[in-house]
């Protein structure tokens, strides 16, 4: 792995939840998906109630994530976001593999959650970060 590749998946280990892109019948989507990296590779729970995971199965998405809900002021003056590019399969995580993501959400727009699975081969990874001087305010302040 480049170090850039490197540094994204370490900073994805720093976040429970991304962002989702690919598309379906031509039109673009965005899903939120809970992550986990197994041997390099990103594997993603999301609710398999929408069919999103059959629209990625087989196809390149893109997965994003990033700190930007949860950089406190004050502490680490840095924002950052990562995003992988790859090929998405459908997959079944073995017990431990499950174990990795922690509690589901109990339920997704009023439905029961029903856990599908991806594995996403990155083939690209980029990591872009806003670096702040510590006078500089990076919280809503209007």
């Amino acid at each position: 792995m480049s170090p850039e590749e490197l540094q994204a998946i370490e900073l994805l280990g720093r976040v429970r939840y991304g962002r989702l892109a690919t598309s379906m019948r031509a039109l673009p989507f965005l899903s939120v998906a809970r992550h986990v990296v197994v041997d390099g590779r990103v594997v993603l729970r999301m609710h398999s109630g929408f069919g999103y995971h059959t629209a990625c199965d087989g196809t390149v998405v893109a997965y994003g994530a990033d700190n930007f809900s949860i950089a406190a002021p004050g502490g680490d003056r840095g924002l950052w976001a990562v995003q992988f590019t790859g090929t998405a399969e459908v997959m079944r995580p073995s017990a431990a593999q499950r174990e990795l993501f922690g509690d589901a959400p109990a339920r997704v727009n009023g439905e029961l959650f029903d856990a599908a699975y991806l594995r996403l081969e990155p083939h690209f990874a980029s990591v872009h970060t806003l670096d702040f001087h510590a006078t500089q305010p990076i919280g809503h302040t209007a």
